[in-house]
């Protein structure tokens, strides 16, 4: 390969001339007798006019993935496919300064899954970092690796990436608890593209290749492949069996309710079954990282609170492919633009503050007043509001729950470039400024 230039700027995006075609990303260097397969990745994200290939460097979600190596023996790297688990692990290996200690297992390649037929065999001589790819493809796996887990002392770490679904959460969590630590992988976020391409970034959303495609037609197109793929190979090898036609409905109905409050009722109604049938439908969209599920918060306030959680979806591009909407001018002229925004922005907030899932909720009562997301860690209550607007104002239901849920402060995240005060408690904080106006939680 050619030499690498770093571009400046917080986008820290690699351009390397590129000496293999689009489709040839795994170039791996022959094995020495008795060493370990090495596994080196020349990942094409995107290839630009000039046949340059952009790499992301992902650095503080490496700089977690690195942590969590540190204190677990096994470490799981989950998310959506096409999020970039691969690309992510290939970094966690650059940045360790160790490749040639890296073992990689690639269970859709036929000849790695013949190499695991006897896993214990194969995987108990390896040293350094083992990475599995694909892991739900072999449940089985899970058991061995608590053998080897609990090695003393430790000879290898294992670092698994696969699809979520509730068959390999039941089966890590079963075989593997107090060994293994879940990392959820989201899209890209405008602190690793740039805050400068925030509106670009909400449009084509944070899969790697629908963000890099060189023009908004070929990551339409991109995105619609990768909702036509997860459908109908995707959830099928996960062992759903609901139809590809069926979940693509439910999909684009519950784009058109993004950011509302769940309402079973009105989805059973539209489909003819029953309530518990459809809300099996938004668990495994959920469960597969396309769908979000925001819980409600609720607390003694001697106020009826609302009680059903809201639904997003998690990739503000998909929800727009979903939707017929390709460019900013479909987008802007449809009445799903400030939802797809505030889920847009929810997510960008939720990751600048590095708040766990669990820690994350929205409120509302039954009188009007509500709270798009309230974070709560420990003693510490924060909460937001998401207006795509540039004058945002203080409204009663801010007050009301500023004071009910007792709020250290409450940021209204805005469209607008400046950060400003509001009230005493209140500001109003650009998005584009969340870096350095939102401070991560410790």
């Amino acid at each position: 390969m050619g030499t690498s230039t770093r571009e400046t700027g917080p986008t820290s995006l690699c351009r390397t001339r590129a000496t293999q075609g689009p489709t040839s990303p795994l170039s791996q260097a022959p094995e020495a007798p008795g060493e370990a397969r090495l596994w080196i990745i020349l990942e094409i994200s995107a290839l630009t006019a000039d046949n340059a290939i952009i790499v992301i460097q992902r650095d503080s979600r490496v700089g977690e993935v690195l942590k969590r190596l540190r204190e677990f023996p096994v470490v799981a790297i989950l998310g959506a496919r096409q999020v970039g688990k691969t690309t992510l692990a290939r970094q966690v290996i650059t940045a360790g300064r160790a490749p040639r200690t890296a073992a990689y297992y690639d269970l859709e390649n036929p000849e790695d899954l013949a190499r695991l037929e006897d896993p214990m065999l194969a995987l108990d001589p390896q040293r350094g970092l083992v990475v599995i790819d694909e892991v739900q493809r072999f449940p089985e796996l899970f058991p061995i690796l608590r053998v080897l887990a609990d090695r003393r002392p430790r000879p290898a770490r294992f670092l698994v990436l696969g699809s979520a679904s509730p068959a390999l959460l039941r089966q890590s969590s079963e075989s593997l608890a107090g060994r293994i630590s879940h990392y959820e992988l989201g899209g890209l976020s405008p602190g690793e593209v740039g805050w400068k391409s925030l509106n670009q970034l909400w449009i084509r959303g944070g899969f790697p290749l629908a963000y890099l495609a060189r023009t908004s037609r070929q990551s339409t197109e991109w995105r619609r492949e990768l909702i036509q793929t997860f459908l109908e190979r995707d959830l099928p090898q996960l062992g759903v069996t609901i139809p590809a036609t069926t979940l693509r409905r439910f999909w684009t109905m519950l784009g058109h309710y993004h950011g509302q409050i769940w309402n079973a009722s009105a989805f059973a109604s539209s489909f003819g079954v029953a309530d518990t049938t459809v809300r099996r439908y938004l668990d495994l969209l959920a469960s597969a990282f396309v769908a979000q599920i925001l819980l409600p918060w609720s607390e003694n306030l001697g106020k009826r609170q609302v009680k059903s959680p809201k639904v997003y979806l998690r990739d503000s591009g998909l929800l727009h492919t979903l939707l017929g909407l390709s460019t900013q001018r479909d987008v802007e002229g449809h009445p799903i633009c400030g939802a797809s925004w505030e889920g847009f922005a929810l997510n960008t907030v939720v990751h600048r503050l590095g708040a766990r899932p669990e820690e994350c909720f929205f409120w509302a009562t039954h009188a009007g007043a509500e709270l798009d997301l309230l974070v709560v860690r420990g003693r510490r209550r924060l909460g937001f509001e998401f207006k795509r607007t540039v004058a945002p104002r203080v409204t009663r239901s801010m007050r009301t729950a500023l004071e009910d849920l007792g709020l250290q402060r409450l940021d209204v995240i805005h469209a607008g470039d400046r950060t400003f005060p509001l009230s005493a408690r209140i500001r109003a904080v650009a998005l584009r400024r969340a870096d350095p106006d939102l401070t991560r939680l410790a």
